[in-house]
């Protein structure tokens, strides 16, 4: 038997393609690739993928093994970007589809070892998370290897004033011909906003391609992707000095018809949300009232007589304004998403 479910999460796939394509074009002469980490930012990277795909996209990134498997039959091209544990090994040499991004010595000798291959190389330039040094360039340690992109990463491409954007780019663009890697990727979705000087042959956007806006420079020209929508479970009149939910934080000053959502978070609606976020029925924002709690929400419905028990209510998820109203991330609010959402 069919099993429906209370909440559903609506994605505009061609917002997603039209977004990659703005990317594109900012990306000038360098190829424009797409980060479908995390399960595609938490919306699915089979599907993100393959549509992407069909937009024009020819380079994909995911952080592990397991994440490149599950994508094995969408015949894209992945780079993997945690590279290869001896656990991965076995995996990583029959994966026609990936290869690795190798971060540290022992993993260049590791895939070396194994017979090699073509690979990706990580440098760090500032940022000092995953990634082989200059002095490991200059010693010959990737000497013999075929190399298809050599990238490094931002530490603060969304602060485009920060002096480290600069410093990260000139020490990247110092390692062009020191190795025999085909092109060199450093800019992420905010990098790409930084200018042509940043883009070199491959830009690795992501959050922007899901409709996040990390920089000024994004604004007006991403569209939102994600549209979370809540069904009503109960609508209620709370009478006059009457309180809503856990902690009693939400006092009626007057008798308030209310809808209870089945939305929580455990979906990933963020108890930042609570009293803050919003839903919006027909234009009107319908304000969140009280704690959001696990699995409920309640919203003011005074305005939208016409709403009853089983209608679906969509949810305030434009993400600049909902990480500032929440305290998340648009990172965050993205991978979040719960497992319930049909």
């Amino acid at each position: 038997m069919a099993w429906t479910a209370p909440l559903r999460l609506r994605l505009d796939m061609d917002a997603l393609a039209a977004n990659w394509r703005t990317l594109d074009a900012m990306s000038g002469t360098a190829a424009c690739g797409a980060a479908v980490k995390a399960n595609g930012y938490g919306l699915g990277a089979r599907r993100v993928a393959l549509r992407l795909a069909a937009a024009g996209c020819r380079d994909f990134f995911v952080a592990t093994w397991g994440e490149a498997a599950a994508l094995a039959d969408t015949g894209v091209t992945l780079s993997v970007l945690h590279g290869v544990r001896d656990e991965d090994m076995a995996v990583a040499r029959a994966a026609a589809h990936a290869r690795p991004v190798l971060n540290t010595p022992d993993q260049v000798r590791r895939w070396r070892g194994a017979g090699g291959g073509a690979c990706d190389i990580m440098v760090d330039t500032g940022l000092n998370r995953l990634g082989l040094s200059a002095g490991d360039i200059a010693g010959g340690l990737l000497d013999g290897l075929t190399i298809e992109t050599l990238m490094s990463h931002l530490a603060c491409a969304d602060e485009p004033g920060h002096p480290l954007n600069e410093r990260q780019r000139a020490a990247f663009a110092s390692l062009a011909g020191k190795t025999r890697a085909r092109r060199m990727s450093l800019a992420n979705s905010a990098g790409i906003a930084l200018g042509p000087d940043y883009a070199f042959g491959l830009t690795r956007p992501g959050l922007a391609l899901y409709g996040g806006v990390p920089v000024p420079a994004l604004e007006g020209r991403i569209a939102q992707v994600v549209f979370p929508e809540a069904q009503i479970l109960q609508r209620r009149t709370v009478r006059a000095g009457q309180t809503i939910g856990y902690n009693a934080t939400w006092t009626a000053r007057a008798d308030t018809e209310v809808a209870i959502l089945n939305l929580g978070y455990a979906d990933g609606y963020f108890r930042g949300f609570s009293a803050r976020g919003w839903a919006v029925h027909e234009g009107e924002r319908l304000p969140v009232l009280g704690r959001v709690s696990m699995d409920l929400v309640a919203v003011d419905v005074g305005t939208a007589s016409a709403l009853a028990e089983g209608d679906w209510l969509a949810i305030g998820y434009h993400l600049p304004e909902a990480a500032a109203v929440s305290g998340m991330s648009q990172y965050e609010l993205l991978t979040g998403l719960g497992v319930r959402f049909g």
